[in-house]
């Protein structure tokens, strides 16, 4: 029976062993070759000697390349110079496929690896990030499981605009004018009315021409609604379900924080609650460490790392004038002019992760705001949309991850397009 490598790095002394990967690191040193091999779960050495072998299987071992998959069969040596402590004494070794040599080894350039992602997705780097950005999401997955939610699917297709008509991707459908979805939100809040708290995680699509390090075009995009909630509400589950993932990566899953090169111990300290700023103070803060910001600006990349370098734990920064706000978001009855919603901003520089608000919930006051933003309410975009406060509306509140911020942050990368396999940006849609 095969063993996978982690199994195989706590046997003991001696026993036999069959495991199938694929060549890793390859060298030979006169009558010894060494092979290191990689599965899923990890790498480990296995030394085969040519008197100990068959012929076959030394020339697998000496003339196989990078990534030929092979299966080994032999018996567990402990070895502290070897990865992990432990080497496989090989007694077979055999070609699933030799395949050919591998290009990555050529070039290590940022676009070359992009250009050959399907191949670099193999890596042990973007193996451990693909691997941590799945723990990531099935822990929010769990977050929502013990609170109650439904999953529930939106369509990706659609007619109304959520976030501004200047970065929707237009399509035709049978005929008709369509967009990839913005965002699944204003669908979202259908469900309220029958599961009072729900969620979506899908692909969302932005067709900004952004060449940042934290901008895709297309990204996975997180969206909890939830009926009864207020604003405060909204921010108290935001930084509980942050802090939720954040913590079960640190007690499950050290290790592979460390091969993404984020140290552990600098997640600890994500526990509720966060620093709140109102948006004023937050502007003049921006302005006392340097930076220029007048009233009604919205915060950029340069904004949001002056705000956050003095902090180890997300910063909530609330109640933004309602004129650079979406349309749906709730004016703050006490303060004319702004509303009741929240930027949840990562340390370290790596910037928003979420966006959320307190929604208009009664009807007059949605016709009222749609109509000072230019948007026709009995459109067939956004009538739909409407007919949810005619019947039996409820103040309610709702949320925007997305997965590649938060991944970014939590595995502490330098670029955005790590945190998806196939990255599509402003100049990428190749592979």
């Amino acid at each position: 029976m095969f063993k996978k490598i982690r199994e195989i790095l706590s046997a003991k002394e001696g026993e036999k062993v069959m495991l199938r990967g694929w060549v890793y690191r390859q060298r030979t040193s006169g009558s010894v070759s060494f092979v290191v091999l990689r599965d899923s779960t990890g790498i480990i050495q296995c030394a085969v000697k040519k008197d100990k072998v068959d012929q076959a299987s030394w020339d697998a071992a000496t003339t196989c390349f990078i990534e030929s998959s092979v299966i080994v069969e032999g018996s567990v040596k402990k070895d502290e110079r070897a990865p992990g402590g432990v080497e496989i004494q090989v007694e077979k070794m055999q070609f699933v496929s030799k395949g050919e040599p591998y290009p990555i080894s050529k070039d290590l350039s940022d676009e070359f690896l992009l250009d050959v992602r399907h191949l670099w997705l193999r890596s042990r780097k973007m193996t451990a990030i693909m691997q941590a950005r799945h723990y990531l999401v099935s822990y929010l997955r769990e977050f929502f499981a013990k609170e109650n939610f439904f999953e529930l699917a939106p369509p990706i297709i659609t007619k109304a605009e959520c976030e501004g008509g200047s970065t929707l991707f237009e399509m035709n459908y049978f005929g008709e004018k369509a967009f990839l979805t913005q965002s699944s939100q204003l669908y979202a809040e259908v469900f309220i009315f029958a599961h009072e708290k729900v969620y979506v995680l899908a692909p969302s699509f932005r067709a900004e021409k952004s060449r940042t390090i934290r901008h895709l075009a297309e990204y996975w995009h997180l969206e909890p609604e939830m009926a009864w909630y207020d604003w405060k509400d909204n921010m108290k589950l935001q930084e509980e379900m942050i802090s939720y993932a954040v913590q079960k990566m640190v007690k499950n899953h050290p290790d592979l924080l460390e091969q993404c090169g984020r140290n552990p111990d600098d997640l600890k300290k994500v526990v509720p609650p966060f620093p709140r700023l109102d948006y004023l103070d937050a502007v003049a803060k921006v302005n006392e460490l340097g930076g220029k910001m007048e009233e009604g600006q919205d915060f950029g990349a340069d904004e949001e790392a002056l705000l956050t370098k003095e902090y180890d734990v997300p910063v909530f920064v609330h109640h933004f004038p309602s004129e650079i706000k979406a349309f749906y978001m709730e004016d703050d009855p006490d303060r004319p002019g702004y509303v009741l919603n929240d930027d949840l901003l990562a340390p370290q520089g790596h910037g928003e992760i979420i966006g959320g608000s307190q929604r208009i919930w009664e009807y007059d006051k949605l016709v009222a705001k749609m109509k000072k933003f230019g948007l026709d309410p009995d459109s067939p975009d956004y009538k739909w949309y409407v007919d949810l406060r005619r019947y039996g509306s409820v103040p309610h509140s709702g949320f925007g991850l997305g997965i590649e911020r938060l991944t970014k942050w939590v595995l502490n990368l330098n670029h955005i397009r790590d945190a998806i396999p196939f990255p599509r940006t402003i100049n990428r849609l190749y592979p």
